[in-house]
Order: structure tokens, then sequence, then C-alpha cells
């Protein structure tokens, strides 16, 4: 552990006041899960008598009880409210709708890059009909109208009544806007159990959609019973065991990465799954193509990765400790420069 870390931690066990070193190791275990060795204690006591921000009282050897000193407790305070600004500036506090994170998303360089490759590798042309599997607010049906042209059409499937709609409403007002959008049909459905009839669409693609599906294998299987002979399927979707973060402290970025793909998404490590996935199908796989998002500003990150509040879950789910936590936060937005990766893969399917 950093001597800095350790000198916080006293600090922060001798708020609630005095205490000897066992009470205060037994504190700090609260805080962080971990205690510290008796030289690294004792070595951040001697550091912080120094500096006057805590003061030994009367009592034998080691049994001498500590407090914070005035000057300690401004310390403390000052670390509280800088924690605090880095939290309200630099990270979101609340949850964005669905609606506002997907197309915040699409929107974004990242997205606008992984997209691209899938509208190439599906291969859409004139005439063809393409299939949106967990279409959502249609954020793309737009796009693949343009690939298809008049004489095409796209269907899109979307298992929430409220994206239904709100993709119904787009490609409305697309119409209305002169957009060619007439032949865009979109339906409430479940993509384990399509609503449509076999061998009846040409194209097929999922975009970050089977991460979250109960059987990924089914909707697979569907995709294949819907598609043409020589049809194709490409879906974009990430590994989030890919994901990396620039953090002195490994242990803080696997317990973050692990609650991800352990508790945040229900196919967390999908990504490097869909090749094999895809074969048992009945699919041949002939293209896999990573495409790898790089974060170098923690708040682009943040809008995608939701850094506080998923440190936040962590910590609650025992993946993270409140101590490391917090350490992890104020170290993210602070002035150190930021890198963060994950990998996204495109998998075609025919």
């Amino acid at each position: 552990m950093r001597t800095h870390d350790a000198q916080m931690l006293v600090l922060s066990a001798l708020a609630d006041g005095p205490l000897h070193g066992y009470a205060i190791n037994a504190a700090i275990e609260k805080l962080s899960g971990d205690r510290l060795g008796a030289g690294s204690l004792y070595g951040a006591l001697t550091r912080l008598e120094a500096k006057h921000w805590v003061e030994a009282l009367e009592g034998e050897g080691r049994q001498r009880p500590f407090r914070l000193t005035g000057r300690g407790r401004q310390e403390l305070a000052l670390r509280a409210r800088s924690m605090a600004r880095v939290s309200e500036h630099v990270f979101e506090s609340i949850t964005p709708d669905e609606v506002g994170y997907l197309d915040r998303v699409a929107e974004s360089a990242i997205g606008r890059s992984y997209k691209s490759v899938v509208l190439h590798a599906l291969g859409a042309r004139p005439g063809h009909t393409v299939l949106d599997l967990g279409c959502g607010p249609g954020t793309d049906l737009g796009t693949l109208a343009d690939a298809v042209g008049p004489t095409g059409a796209v269907v899109g499937v979307d298992a929430s009544r409220e994206m239904a709609e709100r993709a119904r409403e787009r490609v409305r007002e697309r119409a209305e806007g002169g957009g060619g959008a007439a032949g865009v049909e979109v339906l409430l459905g479940d993509v384990h159990r399509l609503p449509l009839a076999d061998a009846s669409v040409d194209r097929a693609r999922t975009d970050r959609v089977l991460q979250h599906v109960t059987d990924p294998a089914q909707v697979l299987a569907e995709a294949r019973r819907v598609l043409r002979p020589g049809g194709r399927l490409v879906m974009a979707e990430p590994d989030w065991d890919s994901l990396v973060v620039d953090y002195p402290d490994l242990d803080v970025v696997r317990g973050y990465t692990r609650h991800i793909t352990d508790r945040i998404v229900r196919n967390g490590v999908i990504g490097r799954e869909l090749p094999r996935l895809a074969a048992a199908a009945g699919f041949a796989v002939p293209m896999v193509v990573p495409v790898t998002s790089v974060f170098r500003e923690v708040g682009a990150a943040d809008a995608v990765l939701g850094l506080e509040r998923n440190t936040q879950r962590a910590i609650e789910a025992g993946y993270v400790t409140e101590g490391a936590g917090r350490e992890w936060l104020a170290a993210l937005g602070g002035a150190a420069p930021f890198f963060a990766s994950v990998t996204l893969y495109v998998v075609v399917a025919e």
C-alpha cells in the first residue's frame, strides 16, 4: 500500500475519536477490508505526528491512544470536499434513461466507428429485407432503410413496448421529413421467438443486444430460421472482461471489471463466445473483427461505463472495499492522464 494511502486510512479511522493501535487497525479493516501491517501502521502514525495531524495521548507503549488534531481534521475535511467535487463535476450520479444512453453511444465517435464496420460487413443491398434484432428506439433503422432503398424492406423487432413505440415515432418523423422510410416496419416481439416466417429475410443484425438476452443460442437459432439461404447475420457484441483501466491497484480494477461481468451484464463475455455459438447454430463464421474503444478522457469513459454508479454497486456487492473505491474514484477524477479501453467484436455469420 502506498504511504499516502496508509496515512489517509489512519486519519479516517480517527475521525470518530481517539483510538490505540489495535483499534485503529480494526477501524481501517472496516473501511478498506484490509489491515495495515504493524510497520505500515506505526510508520503512518509517526509521519502524521510529524505533520501535527495526530497527537498521542497518555498511555504505555503501543497502547497509547491517538487523536486527530485540528490540522488533521482540516486535512480530512479537505480530502472529503475534494472527493465530493470530483463526484459532482466528473462523474454522473444519476443513471441516464435507456433511450438517452443508446442515442449517446450511437452519436459518439466510438459508436460511429463500430457501427460503420457493422454496416459494411452486413452488405445490405437495394431490394434486400433486413432484420434489426432488438432495434431499441430505432437508432439505426433509417441507415438500414437507406441501404436497401425503396425496393427493399427493414424490420425492427424489440420486446419493449416503449422502445417499439419510440422507434415507430422516429420512422414516422423520418418519413414526414422526406426520408426513405416507406419500407420500415417495427414489431413488438421477443427475439427468442421472432414473429417472422421461415426464410423471410436476407440480412440480420444485433447491436449490443445479445449481452442482455436470456438465451443467446436460441436467438441465433431464430435468426438462422428466418434467414434465406445465403443470408447473413452480423453481430456487434462487447466482451466486458476485456475492460482495462490504468490504475496502480490492479485488484480494484479487476474487482470493478468482475462486478460488471458477473452482476451488471447478463452475458458479460458474449463477444468471445459468438463464433462458437454461431457455429453451433449452423452458421459458417468467415470473419471476426475486433473493435477496441479507447478512452483518454474520464468524462467520455464515464458516459459509457458509469464509473461512479458501478463502483458504488461493486462496493455494495463486496467486489471492491469502500476505502479502495473512494481512492479509485478520486484518482480517476484527478489531474493524472486517464486511460481505459474495452473491446467489442463484430462477428459475421453466414
